[in-house]
């Protein structure tokens, strides 16, 4: 007999980790795309749309690196999120 209670833990840590990576390719997206809307003029630095992506695509970033127990990623995109949570409450106050 097969235990149903071992498949389910595989596939929770599976979908786990897919979730994770996901995420991490979102983050690098995000950042990048904010990148290239601020390189083409596009937006500016004071647009909101501009510092969530920073912010959401870094926070992508720390998740995957620390799964990955990669730090200095981690260590660099916390700094990001936190400058680009500070643009958002000045552009927002």
């Amino acid at each position: 007999m097969i235990d149903n209670r071992f498949d389910i833990d595989i596939l929770n840590l599976y979908m786990k980790t897919k979730i994770i990576e996901w995420y991490g390719w979102y983050g690098a997206v995000a950042v990048v795309f904010a990148y290239i809307l601020i390189s083409f003029s596009v937006i500016n630095g004071n647009n909101i749309w501009y510092q969530i992506l920073n912010g959401t695509g870094a926070l992508g970033i720390v998740l995957v690196s620390f799964h990955k127990r990669n730090y200095q990623p981690a260590a660099l995109n916390i700094i990001w999120c936190i400058v680009a949570l500070i643009a958002i409450v000045k552009i927002i106050f």
